[in-house]
């Protein structure tokens, strides 16, 4: 199978935790893995104050979307004004991605789906069918969902349904 190449690869300015933060993304989705790390050596090191050796850049995927992430310093840091969606097809998949991807975060920050990870990332586990209930052409339906899920932290599939259907 021939790959597409990719135009738009999101870019992960971290603190020192660059090598780390792919390792735990990669054992959490299929088909994932490290691509390349390049290490930062002793030029530039009375500009980057970093240990010879340690990453600098990490190239990673998770199923099949190409990552970066770089070990920057501790001048940017994440915001949920930035998410990653993952869709999920079964209840499995959500509680599979929310179980891993919560693990050591904020709990203050998990509502509606979305949670902010060990790294301060913040992801959107979201079940495919929600779209669908939430867009429902009765309004009575989609807000009977949209009041449920607004009530949850991990989306429940089917509690949304049983809310849908009223």
């Amino acid at each position: 199978m021939m790959k597409i190449e990719q135009k738009i690869t999101p870019f992960l300015w971290f603190d020192s935790q660059a090598e780390e933060a792919a390792e735990f993304y990669t054992s959490i989705f299929s088909n994932s893995k490290i691509s390349h790390v390049s290490r930062y050596g002793e030029a530039g090191k009375e500009h980057h104050c970093r240990e010879p050796g340690s990453a600098m850049v990490v190239a990673f995927e998770l199923d099949g979307q190409e990552f970066t992430a770089l070990n920057g310093g501790p001048m940017f840091q994440f915001t949920e004004a930035i998410s990653f969606q993952i869709d999920c097809k079964s209840q499995e998949e959500v509680d599979h991605f929310w179980n891993h991807l919560s693990a050591g975060g904020p709990v203050e920050a998990q509502q509606c789906g979305w949670l902010r990870d060990k790294f301060g990332v913040s992801w959107q586990v979201v079940p495919s069918i929600l779209g669908e209930l939430l867009g429902d052409p009765d309004p009575e339906k989609s807000g009977r969902a949209m009041e449920a899920m607004m009530g949850m932290k991990k989306l429940d599939i089917a509690a949304l349904k049983r809310a849908h259907e009223g």
